[in-house]
């Protein structure tokens, strides 16, 4: 019921913030004639999914793109990456490690996996440059022109691990002339500046610099003395600068640097959070106290620090029939993170521990201390004109070379680990694609595409500690694999287009090694999973009318083979590999964007997902903490639970996002208020099923109100407006250890544009 009445809280808020925006026109009548119908409508919005400059609404693909007023509202208050997430139909995006480590899930489809190699079938693209270690997947969000979510397997133009899509980055170019310059300020001190300079220097050479920098004090107060360090700060930097140089017509080369330097909280974990038998949030007192999402109580060293590097080369050359382009780039990273795993002070040996009942103290440290990823991409596409048939193809070669060390601390102020587990990694793929598209009609297009994918990986881990050696351990797996996929365009009207598509998609072989830090049981030296393959079936109608509503409906089928799965704590504390017979998906997304008059911008989406285990046979280890399993035991065992028909976990049923604009000229600009809003249904957070660890629902609001010209823009903003507290994630294994979403964050902005 208490959650229930969040939500309706929440909608209120919404309608306030709604009712707000409708009513600025009263600011502005004496200024302007507010029955002005003129409408500057909706444009047309260019991607780049098809490795292309295209209309959306020509592509035969389930897209959605993140722009203008909700990119710039969504990176306010300090926000990361993990502010996409909802933000965008059958999107999620969450993380254990806080800013640093994000997961990504599309349609349902994502990994819990908490290692430092774990594979994710979510594919990040920065720049055309794929992001695979989970660390550099949280580069901040600055100086962007787009951010486009691409649904479904993309096998074919961006290739391996990437069955459930790709979430793809795109900066602003060097040769776009001007910039800005802004920076906030809100609650708990958060400060954000940022800023961007570029153009032509001369005929030859352009460049642009970018630049950003977030840090928000301590905020979560640690009130067990004398351990009584506050949490959940950060300082962030991160930079970029690219050079272009243009010598002629054909040919155009750029060279793009980037670094960050993070250093704050890892994420605070919170021992006891679930109330036993439900899954309520309740404060440091135990059940019946209210939950305070500023207080904790912790005992352990909390610290995270990341370092990151890249040096990346764009060339292009345009032979008239066709244009070469040829993308290198390396990625450097460093990193580290520790914290107090079970959440809470002492244990139940200790003379006072709490809050509730901690069987024994849990902390750990992860390291990456060297991670070293090349990347090189050469492709040829066709300069086909209208009506003409196009094609592109090429070659893409990957190498990583990465280290992993985690340390286990027997006290939680111990800086001597009783144990020490060493991983090396080296992993190589190499792919050859190529996809056309024929006109058969006017209106009617097919596109095929086709890649072959080989995949090599090496592993290596040694553990030590106790009384001397404890498990070591080596493997390595080859795989080739091909991917394709079909699709079919048709062009009903003017506003009208249907699509078809089917498409394979495969996620490479993964080996992980993680220790398992028990006294008792020594884990598998190595864990490995085999490679999965996915067939997906998907149709779709995209509609604009009169510039002024754009309407598109996809609706999707798939079935994963061998799906490559995570199981997470449990009773062991495990991080196993495991391959299940199939996950089985369907659902539908939908987006709307209208623009009835100049003033008044509105959008919404809504995503339905069913994602299931389809497996018998798959079973696997409960929770150590005292959680209420609701799956069915395996026949004659104790602890081992069936997982067959589960909804996969971090997997919502229904994501529903929702924004309004609304501007009135006044003086030299305008007035504007903008509201967004995403929701989220219900979600499991392992892949058993329990009462305590999951979350009935979650509804975060944002609220920015402003002046802007030509030049300058000042507004007041607000992140997650209704305050929701909502559970993100746990942890099973020692109690009932949960971790919650961002806080509400008031603030004020002020840009200028040069």
């Amino acid at each position: 019921m208490a959650k229930f009445n969040h939500i309706k809280s929440s909608f209120t808020a919404m309608a306030v913030a709604m009712t707000l925006a409708s009513t600025m026109p009263a600011f502005a009548q004496n200024n302007e004639d507010t029955n002005s119908s003129e409408n500057n409508g909706l444009g047309q919005i260019v991607v780049t999914a098809q490795r292309r400059s295209e209309n959306l609404q020509d592509i035969p693909l389930s897209i959605d793109v993140v722009n203008g007023d909700k990119l710039e509202a969504l990176a306010t208050g300090g926000s990361d990456i993990r502010g996409l997430a909802g933000r965008v139909p059958s999107l999620n995006i969450e993380s254990s490690f806080g800013r640093t480590f994000p997961r990504f899930y599309i349609r349902g489809l994502g990994n819990t996996d908490f290692d430092l190699n774990a594979s994710q079938p979510v594919s990040l693209v920065y720049d055309d440059v794929v992001l695979e270690n989970p660390i550099l997947k949280g580069f901040p969000i600055f100086d962007l022109d787009r951010v486009e979510v691409l649904r479904g397997p993309q096998g074919t133009l961006f290739g391996r691990n990437t069955p459930a899509g790709i979430v793809k980055f795109d900066s602003v170019r060097p040769d776009e002339e001007g910039g800005y310059a802004k920076g906030s300020i809100g609650s708990f001190r958060s400060l954000t500046l940022e800023g961007a300079y570029g153009g032509e220097i001369n005929d030859v050479v352009s460049a642009r610099f970018s630049a950003m920098y977030q840090r928000r004090s301590d905020w979560v107060d640690n009130i067990e003395s004398p351990f009584d360090n506050d949490l959940e700060g950060y300082g962030d930097i991160a930079l970029r600068g690219q050079i272009q140089l243009k010598p002629s017509d054909a040919l155009t080369m750029r060279l793009t640097g980037q670094y960050r330097d993070y250093t704050g909280s890892a994420r605070v974990f919170r021992a006891n959070v679930f109330a036993a038998g439900s899954n309520e949030l309740i404060g440091l007192g135990g059940a019946g106290t209210k939950f305070e999402r500023d207080k904790v109580r912790t005992d352990g060293i909390n610290f995270q620090k990341l370092q990151l590097f890249n040096l990346a080369h764009n060339l292009e050359y345009d032979f008239g029939p066709v244009t070469l382009t040829a993308v290198s780039a390396y990625w450097n990273g460093k990193y580290k993170s520790r914290g107090d795993i079970d959440g809470g002070f002492g244990a139940s040996f200790l003379p006072v521990s709490g809050p509730g009942f901690i069987p024994f103290p849990a902390q750990s440290q992860d390291e990456v201390p060297s991670l070293d990823q090349f990347t090189q991409e050469v492709r040829l596409a066709s300069n086909s004109g209208e009506g003409e048939i196009s094609w592109q193809g090429g070659i893409f070669i990957f190498n990583e070379k990465l280290d992993i060390r985690s340390f286990n601390f027997d006290t939680p102020q111990g800086t001597s680990p009783s144990v020490t587990v060493d991983q090396r990694q080296e992993s190589s793929a190499f792919g050859m694609f190529g996809s056309a598209t024929i006109p058969l009609s006017e209106q009617l297009s097919v596109t095929g595409g086709v890649r072959y994918n080989n995949d090599r990986r090496r592993f290596d881990v040694t553990r030590s500690g106790f009384f001397g050696a404890i498990g070591s351990g080596s493997d390595r797996v080859h795989e080739s694999n091909v991917t394709w996929d079909v699709s079919a365009g048709y062009k009903a009207s003017d506003d009208v287009n249907l699509y078809a598509r089917v498409a394979r998609g495969y996620r490479a072989p993964s080996i992980q090694g993680r220790a398992l830090f028990v006294f008792t049981t020594v884990q598998d030296a190595v864990s490995k999973a085999s490679s999965e393959t996915t067939m997906s079936y998907e149709a779709g109608i995209k509609t604009q009318f009169n510039d002024m509503v754009r309407f598109n409906l996809s609706g999707f089928y798939y079935r994963m083979k061998d799906a490559q799965l995570t199981a997470v704590g449990g009773a062991s504390n495990a991080a196993k590999l495991i391959n299940v017979n199939a996950v089985e998906g369907k659902g539908f997304e939908a987006e709307f964007e209208a623009r009835p008059f100049d003033a008044l911008t509105l959008t919404a989406g809504i995503g339905y997902n069913d994602a299931k285990i389809d497996d018998a046979n798959a079973f696997i280890t409960g929770c150590g903490a005292p959680c209420t399993i609701t799956d069915p035991v395996r026949a004659g065992s104790t602890g081992i639970y069936s997982i067959d028909g589960n909804q996969l976990p971090q997997a919502p049923k229904w994501t529903v996002n929702w924004t309004a604009r609304y501007a009135r000229p006044v003086g030299n600009g305008e007035i504007y208020a903008f509201t967004d809003w995403a929701y989220r249904s219900k979600i499991n957070f392992f892949l058993y099923e329990s009462v305590e660890f999951s979350d009935d629902s979650m509804i975060e609001g944002g609220l920015r109100i402003g002046y802007k010209t030509d030049k300058y823009d000042f507004a007041f903003f607000g992140r997650n407006i209704t305050n929701d507290v909502s559970a993100v994630g746990a942890i099973d294994f020692n109690n009932l250890t949960g971790f919650v979403n961002e806080p509400r964050i008031w603030g004020v902005e002020a840009g200028v544009k040069f």
